[in-house]
């Protein structure tokens, strides 16, 4: 799923130091011997125990439950007996479950259900009364201008101070959770928000966060369902009821970062992966298939016994299934000189997919709508992977750095990052069939964000394959002496991307 194809103003073209070539600025590193030692059955055994935790806690690793401090003291021990200094990075979180499904019905004049969806951080509540249509809707949608609806406090009437009112709003331009405030601000009691209607955007709106907890209900119809309340309403008084049933407390979580004991600290490889599972399930694959693969690598990389050039950093980041929580409390908690010592982000979310695609970060924006590349040395981290890839003679695919992983934080803060991703709820192609095997029409991985995201839901090929690839392109940065850039600086050919040119943060739309 992808960022809407906006090129935001603002954006700088940077002057930096980078190849006069496409030639790649980093070392030829051999680390045959790291991934011969980084196995899928190596993998497979940390799975097994992140499997067991989940069994003895529900069926969820999630932050902020006991199941995701065990997979974090787990971690932790492995770490610290392979040698690595290991800390804990805590930190308070909004958690937010949904307990029962929403439910909408309009009352009157015509009475009858609304397919709805809760939205992240909704508040809980039963609200019954009139609608009321913010302004800046536009139907029929166009593409240019997106509809603003709600992005301003002047869109809101003020509401009734004695009667219940729920404001209708339009999908498009800001977040939703600036649509919400301006709405509650002006006092209403609950939210409806509607699909832009734009081709994509026409579906039941869901997998949507506010950010942070709302004080009012907020749930999401289609673009055809908001529309009809939209022209019901024009025509007369139009009353719904609008019920959520939702938890929102603040809990405490924790980052575990491992650092190599070797390594020149100036220059700190930061290789990630996400921890935490979602409450619905164990999350094997997203992302127990990344978190145990890098926890392998760093365990035999110790073992290998070689002195890095650059310092490793191997992180799990807590509460990415809440907005990249704890990944951008990582770099928000940097001092100027420890952002500094930040050499590369290495992120690696889902790598066992069932139904795979070897998917690269797109680092030098060549799948991106806009052109839009990753900041100065992320070209060259998508060609250490699409190298490798090919010397073994397997194809790869792109993926565009659309906001859903934890590079968000590292890519905002201008940090060169880069990774795979075997494919999530996206629907694999012909065309990838006929190269990738597997089936054509369906998910690439069926039991995304389910109960069943379970150790079953492995390709253990992905494994073999993509766990690979992070071997060697962990070694390689570890061990490279030569750097990204060469001395001669020109203009970057793209402009670059920012924390602000990105429709999600995680799994969750933000606008």
């Amino acid at each position: 799923m992808r960022r809407k194809a906006t090129l935001l103003a603002g954006l700088i073209v940077a002057a930096v130091a980078i190849p006069s070539t496409a030639a790649l600025a980093i070392d030829d590193v051999n680390t045959t011997k790291l991934e011969r030692a980084v196995t899928v059955n190596g993998i497979l055994q940390h799975e097994r125990v992140f499997q067991r935790i989940a069994n003895n806690n529900g069926g969820t690793r999630a932050s902020g439950t006991p199941a995701y401090d065990a997979s974090a003291a787990y971690v932790a021990q492995r770490l610290t007996a392979a040698g690595y200094e290991v800390s804990t990075q805590e930190f308070e979180f909004p958690f937010f479950q949904e307990l029962g499904p929403s439910v909408l019905t309009q009352v009157s004049p015509v009475a009858g259900p609304i397919e709805s969806a809760t939205l992240e951080y909704s508040g809980a509540g039963d609200v019954t009364g009139t609608v009321v249509a913010a302004g800046g809707i536009i139907v029929p949608a166009t593409p240019e201008p997106s509809s603003a609806s709600g992005c301003l406090p002047e869109d809101f009437v003020a509401a009734s101070p004695t009667e219940p009112q729920v404001a209708l709003i339009q999908r498009g331009t800001c977040d939703f959770a600036v649509k919400v405030a301006n709405a509650v601000a002006a006092g209403y009691d609950a939210a409806v928000i509607f699909n832009e209607g734009n081709p994509g955007r026409t579906e039941l709106l869901t997998g949507v966060t506010l950010g942070g907890p709302a004080a009012v209900p907020v749930v999401g119809v289609s673009y055809a369902d908001g529309v009809a309340l939209y022209e019901a309403a024009l025509a007369g008084p139009v009353t719904v009821s609008v019920s959520t049933d939702t938890l929102s407390e603040t809990r405490t979580t924790v980052n575990v970062l491992a650092d190599s004991p070797k390594g020149d600290p100036g220059r700190v490889v930061v290789v990630g992966a996400h921890l935490d599972s979602v409450l619905e399930g164990p999350g094997i694959n997203d992302n127990g298939s990344g978190t145990a693969t890098i926890l392998e690598t760093a365990i035999q990389i110790a073992k290998e016994g070689k002195k890095p050039q650059q310092q490793l950093r191997f992180a799990f980041w807590g509460a990415e299934e809440n907005g990249l929580l704890g990944s951008t409390n990582y770099v928000e908690s940097l001092s100027d000189e420890e952002l500094g010592t930040i050499y590369a982000n290495l992120n690696f979310d889902m790598l066992g997919s069932p139904n795979y695609v070897r998917f690269v970060y797109d680092g030098d924006g060549s799948d991106d709508p806009d052109g839009l590349a990753g900041p100065p040395g992320s070209a060259q981290i998508e060609e250490l992977f699409t190298d490798y890839f090919s010397d073994r003679d397997l194809a790869t695919e792109p993926t565009a750095f659309d906001g859903r992983s934890d590079y968000g934080p590292f890519i905002a803060a201008g940090i060169p990052a880069g990774g795979l991703f075997s494919g999530a709820e996206g629907i694999k192609t012909a065309e990838e069939a006929a190269e990738y095997g597997g089936t054509a029409g369906a998910p690439y991985d069926p039991c995304y964000h389910q109960a069943c995201d379970t150790i079953t839901n492995l390709s253990t090929a992905a494994l073999n394959e993509l766990g690979d690839a992070v071997a060697h392109a962990v070694g390689t940065m570890a061990r490279t002496k030569t750097g990204f850039f060469e001395d001669g600086s020109r203009m970057a050919k793209a402009p670059q991307l920012t924390g602000d040119d990105f429709d999600y943060r995680g799994n969750q739309l933000v606008r």
